[in-house]
């Protein structure tokens, strides 16, 4: 494979990928819904006003944003998705006005006819675009004006501690007194409108929603766009072709012989540097947070059924469900990313055999910053959701409310910072090694190349401000979770898997250099454009949905193939009797790809297609790729990264295999019960709801605290009984090691055996 011709398509790839996500982000900017001056009624007077509606996105941000329902279909799935029940509430409020008055009874009581003459009315009314440019004023009628007004009373109750509210605020798991300002409270309100108002009214002199008629809602017939279901069709078109094509062109590529390894161990006998053993602690520290998030998720699982109280038990005033569904999906990125951190730390020495000066010591100021920062954060977003601080300084050291970058201004500029310190140390000690020529060289490129990926593209978190448009904040907030998480740190764990084989002589280095290449040419193709399916519905153009739904597809298929990769992980373990030392850590890698198949490809395409999309997004079927693919497939890559770089650190006295076997099980069993008896059968529930009702309906105690939904819920306590176990028993492998002491070996302080020259 000519790898030449390979670094010419990834950089052209990554050159056009990127030039269009530009152009994608300016229309997005350009075509994202106003925010209004002033709302006024017919009478003049102001409903909101445009510090109203940014207030009240501060204000909803402080009281955990995503973690409490969702925001056009992005966040948590125990309260609602609070656009979607705006529009129903005004929707149902309006239509009961108008009956009133005009029929005298309510509008449930009303004939077929009377009904769909007032919808009728009610689809004009709402759909109708009456945001002037000029004056950046939206009017509307005195009745719709009276219908919002009392949609407000009712966040306004149900936000604070009104007892009329105290039963709904349990089902939708919101602490009482949750938002103790009043003021606050109707900002809040101002700010569900207006997404609201967004999700429901046409586009100027088009016939859809500023959010392509997302979210489905009967009453002023949100229903899906044609180009939804389109770009749907063309996406799976495309999915069953460029398999096919891939599936030839694996068939036609020429089969190398398998490499006889060799005798002994090539890592057995490498000298541990002093920044190398300092890793240990990293590694520690990783399961100490895995342990710590495990025990978060059984927590906020279990606000599913008692929204303010764990097994009878009122925890939700000092803990509430914000608090700790933050804490669970932020420990998640903190453990894993650490895993793969503390695995550059620990290779890069290793395959460059150059130990720098003071390496040592910025290992391990590095650790004492992220412990700083994992801490520091987690009490200030616990301080931000109890409402101490003001909006300003929440923002700043609190919980800025976006999924995945919880964490307030502060604490995320020290993260950066601490990847460029990373990003340093690592790209220092791997230096020697891009400098040599050997075999490794491309693999080891792109090694260096996504490190340094990895250390900037962090940086898109601070692309948006406290009053950024919520359509350029998700805009930049999937680059994070997206390209930082899902992309740029694949590659990298591709690249260190790929060196360790090869360093163990169970891999030909030719063979991974075009691997790795065409791999990440594979990958980055649809995974850069790719991340446009998040952005389907967020107040985005019909071009966002068109880009979106093919690459996302593309996504879907070097998965194709992904059993070939898990067989010949799987044989890696037959290959030499030494091989058995490293039985484990490559089972692990076994699961990976075998995650990535379940988790990334049938789960995530499940959910990717436009038309899906409308009617799922929100729901307990993200829920179940998220679980699948997060842990399935970056955590048990960490893990398995973990166990490879513990087993030259540790002595092999210490080292118990059965405790990993059990791990290895437990873990993995514990993941597939949560997710096939519990989070995707509620999602599958919650689709026909969806359909067949609306997402309001989907999302509502009607169908969330159903006796079934409520028993499938209990149905996740043995998968997590299980998963825990298997966390406890990686706890006490750990510490079988720690007590049994690490590696004997002589401490070269700047010198080691280089590893990678071939």
């Amino acid at each position: 494979m000519n790898t030449r011709r390979l670094w010419f398509v990834l950089a052209l790839v990554m050159a056009v990928s990127f030039t269009v996500l530009g152009l994608m982000g300016r229309e997005i900017h350009r075509q994202a819904p106003p925010i209004p001056s002033r709302v006024v009624a017919e009478d003049g007077s102001v409903i909101w006003t445009k510090a109203d509606i940014e207030s009240g996105q501060l204000a909803w941000q402080s009281m955990g944003g995503q973690q409490v329902g969702s925001i056009w279909g992005h966040g948590g799935y125990v309260a609602p998705d609070w656009s979607a029940d705006q529009i129903h509430r005004e929707a149902v409020a309006l239509l009961d006005i108008w009956a009133r008055r005009d029929h005298g009874v309510a509008y449930d009581t009303l004939n077929a006819e009377q009904q769909a003459a007032l919808r009728a009315r009610l689809k004009a009314q709402t759909r109708a675009n009456t945001y002037d440019p000029k004056t950046g004023v939206i009017a509307v009628s005195a009745d719709r004006a009276k219908a919002i007004a009392e949609v407000k009373s009712h966040y306004l109750a149900l936000l604070g501690s009104d007892p009329s509210q105290e039963r709904l605020r349990e089902q939708y798991a919101i602490a009482n007194g949750a938002v103790k300002d009043p003021t606050r409270r109707a900002e809040i309100a101002a700010f569900y409108w207006w997404t609201g108002w967004a999700a429901s009214t046409n586009r100027p002199d088009q016939a859809i929603t500023y959010t392509a008629n997302w979210p489905h809602e009967a009453l002023i017939d949100n229903t899906p766009t044609s180009a939804t279901v389109v770009w749907s069709v063309a996406s799976v078109i495309l999915l069953i072709f460029a398999v096919g094509a891939l599936v030839f062109w694996h068939a036609r590529t020429k089969v190398e012989e398998h490499l006889a390894p060799p005798a002994e161990n090539p890592l057995a006998k490498i000298e541990l540097t002093p920044s190398m053993k300092a890793t240990g602690k990293y590694f520690l520290t990783v399961i100490g947070l895995f342990l710590l998030q495990v025990g978060l998720g059984a927590v906020t699982a279990h606000y599913a059924v008692e929204g303010h109280d764990f097994y009878g038990v009122r925890i939700s005033d000092i803990i509430p469900y914000a608090v700790t569904r933050t804490w669970h999906t932020q420990l998640a990125v903190f453990w894993i990313a650490t895993a793969w951190l503390a695995t550059g730390l620990f290779v890069a020495p290793m395959i460059s055999g150059h130990e720098p000066k003071f390496q040592k010591l910025g290992v391990n100021v590095l650790w004492g910053a992220l412990v700083f920062v994992v801490l520091g954060s987690m009490a200030g977003e616990w301080l931000g959701v109890q409402q101490v601080f003001s909006l300003d300084v929440n923002w700043w050291f609190g919980h800025q409310g976006w999924e995945y970058v919880d964490l307030g201004r502060f604490w995320q500029t020290l993260l950066f910072v601490g990847l460029m310190l990373w990003l340093v140390l690592v790209g220092r000690a791997l230096w020697p090694a891009l400098r040599t020529p050997s075999e490794s060289k491309p693999v080891l490129l792109i090694l260096f190349l996504s490190t340094v990926a990895i250390g900037l593209f962090y940086g898109a978190g601070f692309m948006w401000g406290k009053h950024t448009h919520i359509s350029m904040v998700e805009y930049w907030r999937w680059w994070v979770v997206h390209l930082w998480v899902e992309g740029f740190f694949e590659v990298f764990a591709t690249a260190v898997i790929s060196l360790l084989m090869v360093k163990l002589g169970l891999v030909r280095a030719k063979s991974a250099n075009g691997a790795v290449l065409f791999g990440t040419i594979v990958f980055l193709f649809g995974g850069v454009l790719g991340t446009a399916h998040h952005w389907y519905f967020a107040g985005t153009p019909v071009s966002v949905i068109a880009i979106g739904s093919v690459f996302s597809a593309l996504e879907v298929v070097p998965l194709a193939l992904i059993g070939v990769e898990a067989f010949e992980n799987w044989r890696h373990t037959k290959a030499a009797p030494w091989v058995a030392d490293y039985r484990w850590p490559i089972l692990f890698f076994v699961a990976v790809a075998f995650w990535n198949l379940l988790g990334a490809g049938v789960f995530g395409f499940m959910i990717n297609p436009p038309i899906s999309l409308y009617y799922i997004q929100g729901l307990n079927t993200t829920a179940t790729h998220g679980h699948a693919a997060l842990f399935g497939v970056y955590g048990m890559l960490g893990v398995g990264l973990l166990l490879f770089c513990l087993r030259s650190l540790a002595r092999r006295e210490a080292w118990d295999d059965r405790l990993l076997a059990i791990t290895f099980w437990l873990l993995n069993g514990g993941l597939a019960m949560m997710i096939f008896l519990s989070l995707l059968p509620v999602g599958v529930v919650q689709a026909f709801a969806s359909i067949d009702h609306g997402l309001w309906f989907a999302r509502s105690p009607a169908v969330i605290h159903s006796k079934l939904v409520e028993t499938l819920v209990w149905m996740r306590v043995p998968g997590d009984i299980v998963f825990a176990g298997g966390a406890l028993t990686l706890a006490a492998f750990a510490a079988k090691l720690v007590l049994g002491g690490v590696r004997r070996g002589r401490a070269k302080a700047t010198v080691v055996e280089p590893v990678a020259a071939e």
